[in-house]
């Protein structure tokens, strides 16, 4: 698969959080256009962005050279009133997808986001490249409240593959979640959207993550599931025998399986549940 990347010039880089992520973030925080990931399922496919472009979704990125500089601008900004700033990065792309390794884009953000910080930031992701900036993390967590939240939609690599074929392995994911724990930083599962896995998923997470976060392509897609009927996904699951698992209520059965092996307090289900408790305290507070 070829993918055609541009260079931009971003206007902004912090975007107003709405819809799915006004419960508790103030912005989303996007560091490119478009995602070599390429993963089948995901909704930013039925997005204006990518319905306005040529190229299929998965074959082109365009880079936002300037978006350290802009975040540094627009936080000196934010920070003259005394509201919360509770950032979401990536809602519409990944901030570690392979283009990151020589771009520089998030690192550079990390940086400012350092000197800059804001009160809470969910890095959400599923590039293991994240490894690499560990060094900032660990001083970023210091000056925020920091959640990386690693998308592990499955423990099953044939499943991976049917649905994210470009995607980074599971194990990969797993090994990285499990150095970021280590580190002391606050980690995530998040298992959006659920796939296919198998009994000994909980067992594969034990000890790693702090949080398990469950969506699912019905009632995490933002329309109800909708895009993901447009995407096909329906078909998909019915191509390869998994017909079972395409259920409204799959999210009930999975969060039921998961309190069998895990503290009820570590499981959140979709948009209501999908952030931190210490968030809703940070803005009582402010």
């Amino acid at each position: 698969m070829g993918l055609e990347i541009k260079k931009n010039m971003a206007k902004k880089i912090l975007t107003e959080a709405k819809g799915y992520l006004d419960v508790g973030f103030t912005h989303s925080l996007n560091p490119y256009s478009g995602c070599g990931f390429s993963c089948l399922y995901c909704y930013v496919r039925e997005m204006p962005i990518q319905k306005f472009k040529d190229l299929p979704w998965g074959e082109w990125v365009d880079i936002k050279t300037n978006a350290a500089d802009i975040y540094r601008n627009e936080m000196k900004r934010l920070r003259k009133k005394p509201n919360p700033v509770n950032i979401f990065m990536s809602s519409a792309t990944d901030p570690y997808q392979p283009i990151e390794r020589k771009a520089l884009i998030t690192r550079g953000l990390l940086e400012e986001m350092i000197e800059h910080p804001p009160d809470f930031l969910q890095i959400q992701t599923r590039g293991p490249l994240i490894k690499r900036d560990i060094d900032l993390l660990t001083q970023l967590k210091e000056k925020c409240t920091l959640l990386v939240s690693m998308t592990i939609e499955t423990d099953r690599e044939d499943i991976k593959r049917i649905f994210s074929p470009y995607a980074p392995g599971i194990k990969l994911r797993l090994n990285v979640l499990k150095e970021l724990h280590d580190a002391g930083i606050s980690t995530q599962a998040s298992i959006s959207p659920v796939l296919p896995f198998t009994p000994n998923f909980p067992k594969a997470l034990e000890g790693i993550v702090d949080h398990i976060w469950i969506d699912t392509l019905s009632i995490g897609d933002g329309s109800m599931g909708k895009r993901s009927e447009r995407l096909g996904m329906p078909k998909l699951f019915e191509d390869h025998g998994l017909s079972k698992w395409y259920r409204k209520d799959i999210h009930v059965a999975v969060e039921k399986y998961f309190k069998k092996y895990v503290p009820s307090e570590m499981i959140r289900v979709s948009k209501n549940e999908a952030f931190p408790s210490y968030m809703a305290k940070n803005d009582a507070n402010t």
